[in-house]
């Protein structure tokens, strides 16, 4: 497999890894587990092509303290992992949320919980993808349905983490990350690359989390003539550590709202069908997939349906759901898992009352359009 501009037949996982490099990602740091290993595989082949770091780690915990240093240091860096290892970076995801350290990390999901069915498909963690590291804090995580979204998406977690200084998850699961597809790889000089802002002016009266008025202070690396002080606990402006609750409160707010105020700039949806469909399916990564045969499968059959497909997992598309609650006369939320997403769409239909129609599947396998399109045919009635 080449990384040259072109059409190519690539896999989901190498598609991940060649769109982080893409990107500018010059140092990957993982222990390989099912079925995210070919990320590392191909990482281990192709970064040192570009003068990247390959290093295979210890265990998870390790890898994602390993890429917390590396961006420190002024690498754009990434990991892989699936449900089990995802478990183990937790702590150290929290320390980059504190820290704002950019960094992404590609989970591709597999059926849990635990170590689970290792190679069958899931979508388990959205929720630990949100709420697994401890402490009130705003995530960024993205969902690819196709090879393609795993190189475009890798790249614009990337270019979140660079602009919002705060680590990306790249969400995805089994079904993407094992499927093989052709599409045309662009030229490098043709996508756009964020890269992080850094510090101008005294480097006496440089500030690493001052409260700028966008909210995401310019970063320095580690051994440039800015000092750069980092600290998983409380902090002033400095980056000393600070125990002082209003310096706190400041603090945690401020990383909060840099990304939940920026909704319009990071939420991505796409509608696949007809807007003004009487029922509307709401799904993502693997899933949609299955979703959009069922919505051309229901429209031929006479039944409007249309498909809300999720890019953007977290932060939640509020405004785009309530959208479709307001207007539709049933939403059907097909997951891998025992209905995760389904709460959100639940939160968001108070005031609405649109019936919601959950399919919910856990025994390694996939959700097929006829399954879902037997319940549209059963609600349309």
């Amino acid at each position: 497999m080449s990384s040259a501009a072109g059409r190519q037949l690539v896999q989901g996982n190498e598609a991940c890894a060649l769109g982080a490099i893409a990107a500018g990602a010059r140092f990957f740091a993982g222990y390989p587990i099912t079925p995210s290993s070919e990320v590392a595989e191909v990482c281990a082949h192709k970064l040192p092509e570009y003068n990247g770091i390959y290093i295979q780690m210890e265990d998870e915990l390790a890898s994602m303290a390993a890429i917390v240093g590396a961006s420190l240091s002024g690498m754009k860096s990434f990991t892989a992992t699936s449900g089990p290892g995802f478990s183990l970076m937790q702590e150290n995801l929290g320390v980059a949320i504190a820290q704002e350290v950019p960094c992404v990390i590609i989970n591709v999901q597999r059926m849990g919980p635990s170590t689970g069915l290792a190679t069958k498909p899931a979508q388990g963690d959205v929720m630990q993808a949100r709420y697994g590291t401890h402490g009130d804090h705003a995530i960024i995580a993205l969902s690819p349905a196709s090879v393609e979204e795993c190189y475009t998406l890798t790249i614009e977690a990337f270019n979140l983490a660079e602009k919002y200084r705060t680590p990306v998850i790249l969400l995805s699961d089994e079904v993407v990350g094992h499927m093989t597809e052709t599409f045309d790889i662009p030229s490098l000089d043709t996508l756009e690359i964020i890269n992080r802002k850094t510090p101008q002016g005294d480097p006496e009266q440089f500030l690493p989390y001052a409260h700028a008025e966008d909210g995401i202070p310019p970063m320095a690396k580690y051994g440039d003539k800015y000092i750069m002080r980092a600290t998983s606990s409380a902090h002033d402006e400095s980056g000393r550590s600070n125990s002082d609750p209003a310096n706190n409160d400041k603090l945690v707010r401020r990383l909060y709202d840099k990304i939940c105020t920026n909704l319009e700039d990071i939420v991505r949806t796409e509608i696949f069908g007809p807007v003004d469909a009487d029922y509307t399916i709401i799904a993502y990564g693997g899933v949609s997939r299955a979703a959009m045969q069922t919505v051309t499968d229901a429209n031929a059959a006479g039944v409007k349906v249309n498909l809300l497909r999720l890019i953007t997992i977290w932060p939640f598309a509020e405004k785009e759901v309530k959208d479709v609650l307001s207007r539709t006369k049933g939403v059907i939320v097909p997951e891998l898992n025992m209905g995760q997403i389904l709460l959100e769409v639940e939160r968001m239909n108070v005031g609405f009352n649109t019936p919601i129609h959950p399919i919910s599947r856990l025994d390694g396998k996939l959700i097929t359009p006829s399954q879902i399109l037997d319940v549209i045919k059963e609600v349309a009635k």
